[in-house]
C-alpha cells in the first residue's frame, strides 16, 4: 500500500478527513489521553497552530482519501524550547500494519531537520502501544523514560513512554534560531 501513497502537506479540505481519523483513536484507542474527539473548528485550530509556527503537517493520501497524518508541533511554549518538537502519527485503522507510520514519521523528521530542529520528542500514550514504540525506535528514537499511570482511560491507569532523537548536529554546536524563526 506504501508505494501508491502521496504525502503531502496538510490542506484546509482534509480537516474532515482528520477528524475522523483522530476520533477513531480518542474513542477506540490508547496512543492519545483525550476523552472526547475535537470537532471540525477544533481540529482546524490545532492544525493552523502548527502551520503557523511552518512546523511540518503532513497527510498521506490513496486516490483522495487521507489514510493518516503526522506532524512536529511546538514542545513547549517557553522560548528555550525552540529547537525542540513533539511528534504525532495518526493512522485510518485500515491503514495500520503497513509502513505507512514509519513513512510519514520520517518525511517529518526530515522536514524538521531542514528547519534547525535539534530534539524530536514522542510522548508515546500507553506502554502497551508497541506499534508506535517500534515505529519510533526503527526512525532512529531512543526511550528516555516512562511515566507510569499517568492517564486514565477506559477504566484503566495508562503510561506514557517518551522517546527523543536528534536531528542535525544536536548538541554538539550552539544553538541557531531554527529557519522561520
Amino acid at each position: 500500500m506504501s508505494a501508491d501513497v502521496e504525502l503531502r502537506p496538510v490542506a484546509a479540505s482534509d480537516v474532515a478527513a482528520l477528524c475522523d481519523i483522530y476520533a477513531h483513536h480518542v474513542l477506540h484507542g490508547t496512543g492519545t489521553f483525550e476523552l472526547t474527539p475535537p470537532d471540525q473548528e477544533d481540529m482546524a485550530g490545532r492544525v493552523g497552530a502548527v502551520t503557523a509556527l511552518g512546523l511540518p503537517y503532513l497527510v498521506a493520501v490513496r486516490d483522495g482519501d487521507v489514510l493518516g497524518f503526522a506532524y512536529a508541533g511546538a514542545y513547549r511554549p517557553r522560548p528555550a524550547y525552540r529547537f525542540t518538537v513533539e511528534d504525532s502519527i495518526y493512522l485510518r485503522p485500515d491503514a495500520v500494519g503497513c509502513g505507512l507510520g514509519g513513512r510519514l514519521l520520517r518525511a517529518v523528521l526530515e522536514e524538521c531537520e531542514r528547519l534547525g530542529i535539534r530534539q524530536v520528542i514522542a510522548v508515546i500514550g500507553d506502554s502497551d502501544n508497541v506499534a508506535s514504540i517500534r515505529t519510533h525506535d526503527r526512525c532512529g528514537f531512543t526511550t528516555i523514560g516512562t511515566f507510569h499511570a499517568v492517564g486514565g482511560k477506559f477504566g484503566r491507569w495508562l503510561d506514557t513512554v517518551l522517546m527523543q532523537r536528534t536531528l542535525g548536529p544536536g548538541a554538539t554546536s550552539a544553538p541557531q534560531a531554527p529557519a522561520g524563526s
